[in-house]
Order: C-alpha cells, then sequence, then structure tokens
C-alpha cells in the first residue's frame, strides 16, 4: 500500500485545489483521496437507485449529494480525518466512498465517542472486493494516524453484503439500535491491546 500527502495546489480551479491536499491512499487495485466537489456527478448514478439505497435511508437526489460532498469535506477540515473517495486505479471510475468518521447520531456514549466505520460502494462494483480493500486501507491510515483506537459501525440488519465487509474487518455486533428510525446493528472493532513485557 503506498501512501502520499498532495501538495498545496496555486490553481484557481476550486474543485481540485485545496480540497486535494490530504492523504492519499493506492492499494492493488484503488486510489482512496478527498472528496472534490467534481465528484458530484459521478456520485448521483450510484444513490438514485431505491433498490441500492435501501440500507441507507433512500435515494439521494442532488441536493443531498451535494451536501454529503460539503459534509465530507469539511469533516476533513474539521477533525483531520473523514471519508475517502475511492476511484479504482485502472479506469479512474468513481467507486464510492470508505473510511472513519464522527457523525454524531446519537445513539449513546458508547457509539457516539468512536470514530465511525463507513462505506458505500458502487452497485457494478458490489463483490469485486472494493468495500474490504478500501475499508482496510482507511482503517490502517486511521491507526497510523491517530493511534490504533475502538471503532464503531453501524449497519442495517438486512444488508448481508455490509455484515460480510464488517465481519472481515473485524467488527462484531454488539447491541441493537435505531437510526433514524430505521433498526441497526452496532458494532465495534476492539484493536489487539500491545503485549506488555513482564
Amino acid at each position: 500500500m503506498l501512501e502520499h500527502q498532495q501538495p498545496e495546489s496555486a490553481t484557481s480551479d476550486p474543485t481540485s485545489s485545496s480540497q486535494d491536499n490530504g492523504p492519499v491512499i493506492e492499494t492493488a487495485r484503488l486510489r482512496l483521496r478527498r472528496h472534490r466537489l467534481s465528484d458530484l456527478e459521478a456520485r448521483i448514478p450510484i444513490t438514485v437507485d431505491p433498490v441500492f439505497m435501501r440500507f441507507v435511508g433512500g435515494v439521494y437526489d442532488r441536493q443531498e449529494n451535494w451536501a454529503r460532498l460539503l459534509r465530507y469535506i469539511g469533516h476533513w477540515t474539521a477533525l483531520g480525518y473523514g471519508l475517502f473517495a475511492i476511484e479504482e486505479k485502472a479506469s479512474g471510475r468513481y467507486v464510492g466512498d470508505v473510511g472513519l468518521a464522527q457523525f454524531e447520531r446519537g445513539l449513546g456514549e458508547d457509539f457516539d465517542t468512536a470514530p465511525e466505520g463507513a462505506w458505500m460502494i458502487a452497485q457494478w462494483a458490489s463483490g469485486m472486493g472494493y468495500a474490504s480493500e478500501g475499508m482496510q486501507a482507511a482503517i490502517d491510515w486511521h491507526a497510523r494516524a491517530f493511534g490504533e483506537a475502538r471503532t464503531v459501525c453501524i449497519i442495517d440488519p438486512a444488508n448481508e453484503a455490509s455484515l460480510r465487509v464488517a465481519a472481515k474487518m473485524g467488527f462484531v455486533p454488539y447491541r441493537k439500535g435505531l437510526n433514524r428510525g430505521h433498526p441497526v446493528l452496532l458494532h465495534e472493532r476492539i484493536p489487539p491491546l500491545p503485549l506488555r513485557g513482564d
């Protein structure tokens, strides 16, 4: 896995200047980078399919996609980490989002105080292992940048694909909850404790 920081840009293009500053992570097949305003058009086709979006509260229109891009960009500015946009290295195609964030969902202190893992992969890329590959890279980056820590995620109990990704990443369910009135399973990932030299 290759990681590097993008240089400060002096360009006047608002979609590729300061938004590109930050980590860029390359895996065997993916490039993880900060979101850009220019990602809007690539996000919309991913988020308008009601079957695909049934586990995350329904479809996102253009306005919701725009608001989420602004949230993702601002998250990095405010907290120094957030969700990454994923590109397929071979094609440059926008794949979706992965990463850790602080969403303040109001699910309780046992959840809201920990970085929350999140992923959404385009339907065309389902079954290719991109969610696991991207999420592992994001978890590894976060651990290097901020230290190993407990992380959490929420998943609709019927979302079998995301439950499999969570299990691969080491997340285990620890209680049920409601997010915006929808049932979810709360998961946690506790990193291995360092060995003590006795």
